[in-house]
């Protein structure tokens, strides 16, 4: 038997850093203004959404993190890399989301709605919420247009659920969420003013906090699944089975494997039977091109394990 190991370059993601560094950005100016709103008027919804900014752009620096971690080169102590770092670092993310953005957020609802506060002018409120509305488009837009350059044409829910970068589609998810608690958050504070019921404003931090850990659980979902190891989809895994056995020196192929490191550094192991009339020299070259074709259709896959079977009928071996 024979193996074969073929490294590929590494992917850009300068895009999806800028998106990280722009929600970020955002996220810490919404949650200054959102905090001095709330000192001034008592405003729970207003509390609980300057919470959610806070650890959204304590999530954004994590994330980061993750990004930087996973770019190291391989070592001795990590002969593969370090890209399932941003994987954890995303865990994380949804765990803090979990905990701190929506029982943070679900616990003040409760409180304001058990001992509520008396309603006060809420211009300070309509003022920050606007320009919060403002700081999270911008960020939207930028986490959309790294989210459409790796989605291309597919849908959009579609492509969530393949996305095998967190730095992508958590922050895309974060900030949908974020500008969706700001409508719940205006809207209590709207109908709590229009209505004299200071109870809304608890209600809508109660919103807020189930939609927070709704989001949660869905990253948590997300990111075990890339943790625990996950492969390419089954039409890629078709295509790239097709792509092996259309060259004219493979026999037969087992299906293929394949494992995401990170969003853009997949393993991949084949196990060919190649014709038994080659020689050592032949099955070298066909790798080779094998290789040459794998790397021009999937530029992710940085590692390619090529076992070589049936060079000559004395070496046929069957898999243990």
């Amino acid at each position: 038997m024979n193996f074969f190991v073929f490294h590929f370059p590494m992917g850009n993601n300068a895009e999806s850093k800028t998106a990280i560094y722009g929600a970020i950005g955002a996220n810490i100016a919404i949650a200054i203004s959102k905090f001095v709103a709330a000192y001034f008027t008592g405003s729970s919804a207003m509390l609980s959404e300057g919470i959610h900014s806070l650890v959204d752009s304590g999530n954004g620096g994590l994330i980061l993190l993750g990004v930087n971690q996973a770019q190291k080169p391989a070592d001795a102590r990590h002969p593969f890399g370090r890209s399932k770092e941003l994987y954890f670092w995303a865990l994380i993310v949804a765990v803090l989301v979990f905990a701190i953005g929506g029982g943070m957020s679900f616990y003040e609802g409760i409180t304001h709605i058990q001992d509520p506060s008396p309603l006060s002018d809420p211009t300070w409120n309509y003022w920050v919420l606007g320009l919060a509305i403002v700081f999270e488009l911008i960020s939207c837009y930028l986490a959309f247009k790294a989210f459409n350059r790796e989605r291309g044409d597919a849908p959009f829910w579609s492509s969530i659920a393949r996305s095998k970068d967190p730095a992508v589609f958590a922050i895309l998810i974060e900030d949908l969420a974020a500008l969706l608690g700001l409508v719940i958050a205006l809207l209590g504070v709207y109908l709590g003013h229009l209505l004299d019921n200071p109870y809304l404003d608890g209600a809508a931090s109660i919103v807020i906090g189930i939609m927070l850990v709704g989001v949660a659980i869905f990253l948590i979902y997300k990111t075990k699944g890339l943790l625990v190891g996950e492969g390419v989809d089954d039409a890629t895994i078709d295509t790239l089975e097709k792509l092996v056995r259309e060259d004219a020196a493979v026999e037969q192929i087992r299906r293929p494997l394949t494992l995401h490191l990170g969003p853009r550094d997949v393993v991949l192991a084949l196990d060919i039977d190649f014709h038994n009339t080659l020689s050592a020299v032949e099955v070298e070259q066909a790798i080779e091109r094998l290789q040459n074709n794998i790397k021009a259709e999937y530029p992710d896959f940085k590692r390619i394990f090529i076992e070589a079977k049936s060079i000559s009928n004395a070496a046929r071996t069957e898999p243990v």
